[in-house]
């Protein structure tokens, strides 16, 4: 990996160098303050900083006479400073008297030395103040002023100041001198946009853009002579921002192009067979496959059957019946000669798959191997052996499966279930255990239809849109936390009736700063109510106690499980029945959809009560009603964008989903379309960038790190 690394900064253009020095060749960014600038914009190169855009503005270009101002309001005022009243005893504030030609206003700081001060405001010198203007006592004031210089350096109090989100230790004027540092390091690059689109949008040039984004300029106000910022060209509204976080989904988009056409143009093979094994599966199964689950099977087997690389996705929402179209993929795999294997993040998943395809292939005589980090040494060398040697024709593991000592005879499909606990590399390592290996990708985790091209824009796509026959809705209620006894006489209940509980809490331990329950705290209580039946599971155990608790669960040793969302993807316990999730209201959608999901896997009705503190506010509200009335998975993502944007949806954010730093795609779905399509035909015109808009094109792959696309491009 580390000789990777270096070659592809070898080949970053030398013209992206400064943006990618570190923060520390700024000044002011020494040893004390790079962790604190790391933690803000998330990383220590200047680019990373570039990213960091201003939430906000604060116009200080509001110049009135004191007689004629509006309170609490940013004010820059032109004041003569006439007394100085410093604390007669110590703790009081020093104040400082000004005037302009029309009234007084009485400036105050708390702490502040009068050296210091007296310097600052000279006695019957003129100054400029700008700060929150208010009233007190009947007469104007200003506390801790932010800028204070004489009249003749007005111009260094900006017309309009940049607001960033900041983190403790860093104030809004440092994190802006380091900035405009780092701005002055951004060259002008070549562009890499569609004329066409850059004309039609009205967008300026990258830099320019850029300087503009952290420059926000606020609605027109009478301006002190000398704080006019004529630097910068007026742009339409938003044309700034758009045009960056255009680039930043281009960058991605054509990345994800160009490692699918990277994986179509590798060497396939045609995993050709009559499809006898899934028939005779199929006629064994006491059910029979949804539409969807045949619409998913059909073009799966129709890309095996292809000399092409497949490269799937198969979306399907909980409990949708991944497996059993998985499992199809997987016999026409064997029936064609070669080998499958199924790789799950955990390994009480790879045991649950083991023991559900084993069931389901006793009928044909298939056997179903199994490999995990923790496989006896005895078993494993037998497993290893009948994988080499391919007696062993379907296996499910963990990340262990491709590890070195692992080889294959003739392995033909790998089917990654849950793909965003597995990096890239991983994907890549497990397919290159064979020749023309091709990929399925399972995920239950919904992703809104609209941010798709994000998350899998490097793969075609299946989706199940519907539950097998038999899987019972999942009656849910929302419930006031102050009924959480009534809830507990409830969950008694259900044990006696010989059922399984789930208790979701959001936090681990109590912490001083929050009333929320604690998943070790309500362990304990329940513990008392309901002794040697409740286990904890929670994601600061160590893995091995954490398996241990959800295999005490799955085994039915014990019958209540208390965890936090650690068990939201992978546990399958058809006996358990009712789901509690406390503060509900402090859950995503998405999450508290997953959630929801582990019960009604069985045969008896299911209940999943949403324990809330009342009263909700509008969007908790508008999130647990709409929980109430659907189960639709897509649906619920699709409001859980609305509701919360991309950078707050837990569920995608565990999804793998592209976080960007610029474009926030609850608005920028059309320039996602767009990038889309764009880079599909510079793809298709000029398939190795290597025309001017190519070169050009490159150095933007390079600019928003999406550079593993580079060396897949034949040229270069």
């Amino acid at each position: 990996m580390r000789g990777d690394c270096r070659y592809i900064v070898y080949m970053r253009p030398s013209i992206l160098f400064p943006l990618f020095a570190p923060l520390t060749s700024l000044r002011g960014v020494g040893p004390k303050f790079l962790p604190l600038y790391k933690r803000l914009c998330g990383g220590e190169q200047v680019a990373d900083l570039l990213w960091h855009l201003p939430s906000g503005v604060i116009d200080r270009g509001y110049c009135p006479q004191l007689r004629y101002a509006d309170k609490d309001r940013v004010a820059t005022l032109t004041l003569a400073i006439v007394e100085h009243n410093p604390p007669r005893k110590h703790g009081l504030p020093y104040r400082i008297v000004g005037v302009d030609e029309t009234e007084q206003i009485v400036i105050t700081y708390f702490n502040a030395k009068g050296e210091y001060l007296a310097q600052l405001y000279p006695t019957n010198a003129k100054v400029v103040v700008s700060g929150l203007l208010e009233r007190y006592r009947g007469g104007w004031a200003m506390n801790h002023p932010d800028y204070v210089v004489p009249v003749e350096r007005a111009a260094e109090i900006p017309r309009a100041e940049p607001v960033y989100p900041l983190t403790e230790g860093l104030s809004n004027k440092m994190l802006r001198k380091t900035v405009e540092q780092a701005l002055a390091c951004v060259p002008d690059l070549p562009e890499w946009l569609d004329p066409a689109l850059k004309a039609r949008e009205r967008w300026p040039d990258w830099k320019t853009a850029l300087m503009a984004a952290h420059h926000p300029q606020p609605e027109s106000a009478a301006l002190l002579p000398g704080m006019e910022d004529s630097s910068l060209p007026i742009l339409p509204p938003d044309a700034a921002r758009r045009r960056i976080a255009y680039d930043e989904v281009l960058a991605d988009q054509l990345a994800l192009s160009v490692i699918r056409k990277h994986h179509r143009a590798s060497a396939g093979r045609a995993l050709a067979a009559d499809g006898g094994l899934r028939r005779k599966l199929e006629e064994a199964l006491p059910f029979a496959l949804t539409q969807g689950q045949q619409k998913a099977v059909a073009e799966i087997v129709s890309d095996m059957q292809e000399p092409k690389r497949m490269l799937r996705l198969l979306q399907g929402d909980v409990g949708a019946g991944k497996t059993v179209v998985a499992l199809m993929a997987m016999l026409q795999a064997v029936e064609a000669g070669a080998q499958a294997a199924l790789m799950v993040p955990t390994e009480i998943l790879a045991r649950q798959h083991h023991a559900t395809l084993n069931r389901m292939l006793a009928p044909l005589g298939i056997e179903v191997g199994v490999l995990v980090g923790k496989s006896r040494a005895a078993g494993r060398a037998e497993t290893l052996q009948k994988l080499a040697d391919g007696a062993l024709k379907i296996v499910v593991g963990t990340h262990a499966l491709f590890q070195d000592g692992v080889a294959f005879q003739d392995l033909g499909l790998a089917i990654i279930d849950e793909q965003h606990r597995f990096g890239v590399h991983q994907r890549l390592a497990l397919s290159g255990k064979g020749r023309g290996v091709d990929i399925l990708v399972m995920t239950a985790t919904p992703i809104p239809r609209t941010l798709t091209l994000t998350a899998y824009g490097d793969m075609d796509v299946s989706r199940l849109l519907e539950k097998p026959a038999g899987r019972k809705p999942v009656d849910t209620r929302v419930v006031d936390l102050k009924r959480l006894d009534e809830v507990i006489e409830a969950v008694g209940r259900k044990l006696q009736e010989g059922a399984q509980v789930y208790w979701v809490c959001p936090l681990v331990e109590e912490s001083e700063m929050s009333d929320l329950a604690a998943a070790t705290e309500r362990a304990r209580i329940l513990g008392e109510r309901f002794p040697g039946q409740v286990g904890l599971a929670h994601g600061r155990l160590a893995a091995e106690e954490k398996d241990k608790a959800m295999e005490a669960f799955s085994s039915g040793a014990t019958r209540l499980l208390v965890a936090t969302t650690v068990i939201e993807v992978g546990v399958d316990v058809p006996n358990a029945s009712l789901m509690v999730i406390e503060h509900a209201e402090r859950f995503g959608l998405a999450q508290l959809h997953q959630l929801r999901g582990r019960v009604g896997r069985g045969q008896v009705s299911s209940n999943c009560l949403l324990l809330a503190q009342m009263p909700l506010g509008g969007t908790a509200k508008a999130r647990l009603k709409l929980m109430r009335e659907t189960e639709d998975g897509f649906r619920i993502a699709e409001e859980d964008l609305r509701l919360r944007g991309p950078g707050e949806l837990l569920g995608l954010r565990q999804s793998g989903l592209q976080q960007f730093r610029m474009a926030d795609l609850s608005r920028d779905q059309d320039l996602l379309e767009i990038a889309h399509d764009d880079a599909a035909l510079v793809l298709s015109r000029d398939p190795n960038l290597e025309s001017e808009r190519g070169k050009a094109l490159r150095t933007l792959l390079y600019l928003f790190a999406r550079d593993a696309a580079v060396p897949l491009l034949r040229a270069g």
